[in-house]
């Protein structure tokens, strides 16, 4: 997203998104979690914060995605608005708060807006859910799609497995995205896909397309922030690392931890002062130190 003349990034909108297409910009999106997660993301100039399930995995620490609840996405969601104005905010509709009814999904997308003060939702599956996310279209609700390898599908896929890579697979593919597109999806991120596959189905849509694990012929990119800054121990294949955040992290609060084993923490420059005379009263008033003694004067 350009600045404008006078210096200014204007905010990202899924109408930004389009003409980033159109232009052929490379759309960038990162996922955040937090106040200050966003503010970076913000700082660094993405287009889009995605408020994404991953939260399950990198922040409260649970095997899967599927552990997350509406209620919790909400509570981080918020958090993330808070901290950033000009991207695009997306919130990840967690498992099994769109999957069962259709009009709990779009009351549960609605949230996201009313309560998240998120700009538009995202949910995965393909031509299943194609009738869900124009439901939540309808009611002024922008959503992104999500197809190829699907965190939340991870136990029916048999674990983390990339998608497409058979003729048949690929089409299957390659059908959801066009039943999203025809939804009246705003973009479609693309995950754990072949480059080549990939870089088709973007070609036969007319929205963008997000990719992660899925090549460069995609519209733009997406990571999880905690995998691309390094603060994960392990990452899949398609993440690059841009930086060494967890050791970084852990050399720093073991220096902490060395400074205050040794009593060189906190120095003179890191404490408070108080007056003399205000602490031989504080002194005094707690019988720390017995009362000046009154001069006797004696007489001549």
């Amino acid at each position: 997203m350009s600045a404008r003349p006078d210096g200014v990034v204007p905010r990202c909108t899924v109408l930004t998104f389009a003409e980033m297409r159109q232009r052929g910009e490379p759309i960038s999106m990162v996922t955040a979690h937090d106040f200050s997660t966003a503010q970076a993301a913000e700082a660094a100039g993405v287009n889009a914060i995605l408020v994404g399930d991953s939260l399950a995995m990198v922040v409260l620490g649970h095997p899967t995605t599927l552990q997350v609840t509406m209620d919790e996405m909400l509570h981080h969601a918020r958090a993330v608005a808070r901290g950033a104005r000009r991207p695009l905010l997306i919130g990840d509709m967690p498992f099994m708060s769109y999957q069962a009814d259709v009009a709990d999904a779009v009351r549960n997308a609605g949230r996201y807006l009313q309560e998240g003060s998120m700009d538009a939702v995202k949910l995965e599956g393909g031509r299943a859910y194609a009738a869900t996310a124009a439901a939540i279209v309808r009611a002024g609700i922008p959503v992104q799609g999500h197809v190829g390898l699907s965190p939340q599908r991870v136990k029916a896929m048999g674990g983390f497995k990339v998608q497409g890579q058979t003729a048949l697979a690929a089409l299957a593919v390659l059908d959801d995205a066009m039943a999203l597109e025809e939804a009246g999806c705003f973009s479609i991120v693309l995950e754990g896909l072949p480059d080549r596959v990939a870089t088709l189905i973007t070609g036969r849509l007319r929205i963008p397309t997000i990719g992660i694990g899925a090549g460069s012929g995609t519209s733009g990119q997406v990571l999880v922030m905690h995998d691309l800054v390094g603060i994960t121990a392990r990452v899949p294949r398609f993440v690059k690392r841009y930086g060494a955040v967890g050791e970084a992290l852990i050399d720093a609060i073991r220096a902490f931890k060395d400074d205050v084993t040794q009593r060189t923490f906190p120095g003179p420059e890191h404490v408070y002062p108080i007056d003399d005379g205000e602490y031989e009263a504080f002194l005094e008033s707690v019988g720390e130190r017995r009362p000046r003694a009154t001069p006797i004067r004696r007489a001549r």
